[in-house]
């Protein structure tokens, strides 16, 4: 088993929030996006945030770890794989080619929706919901939501990125989250 010693995981954060890219009035104006393609180049770093997240769970059985449409199938089928685990993914409607189950979820403006295939998890498997970040968290709850509907469990939400000021970490109190970075401001 890997540990990383306390003081290089802080120094790893510390890169890690330094190698985020932020990205002003994308995808629109008043939003600032939190790039991570400058850490998904970087190997070692990349290696790093994984490992963070793998110690994390390396101990709880995880069975399964869902990746949110898309750059949770990045972070998520990482993760997976450093856990010896299962890995499954949920997509907005109509790119999943096999029956499935549909959850919506609130926006801004309207609703959308995540579908996950209806055999994807098996029945009381431990799930580790992961992307790359958290926000308002709807998608997220979407995710916890069917997780649920397939009998399984979900054991956290995991984020390399969360956007604290949006209090999307209270909309997935039953579920617990856990995240690398934390930014309180804009």
């Amino acid at each position: 088993m890997f540990m990383l010693p306390l003081t290089h995981m802080n120094n790893d954060i510390a890169a890690i929030r330094q190698i985020i890219r932020d990205i002003p009035d994308f995808p629109k104006p008043g939003i600032v996006f939190k790039d991570i393609t400058p850490l998904l180049g970087n190997g070692p770093l990349f290696s790093r945030t994984i490992d963070i997240l793998a110690e994390r769970y390396r101990s709880q059985k995880i069975d399964t770890v869902l990746g949110i449409e898309s750059r949770g199938f990045i972070i998520g089928a990482a993760l997976a794989y450093e856990l010896g685990a299962g890995f499954c993914v949920v997509r907005k409607p109509g790119k999943l080619p096999y029956e499935t189950h549909r959850a919506s979820y609130d926006l801004e403006y309207g609703t959308d929706a995540l579908e996950i295939h209806v055999d994807a998890i098996r029945n009381h498997a431990r799930v580790v919901i992961a992307d790359d970040l958290i926000a308002t968290g709807g998608t997220a709850v979407a995710a916890t939501e069917l997780v649920s509907r397939l009998g399984a469990t979900v054991v956290e939400c995991a984020f390399v990125i969360e956007l604290a000021f949006l209090k999307g970490r209270e909309k997935l109190k039953p579920h617990g989250v856990f995240s690398i970075l934390q930014y309180d401001t804009e």
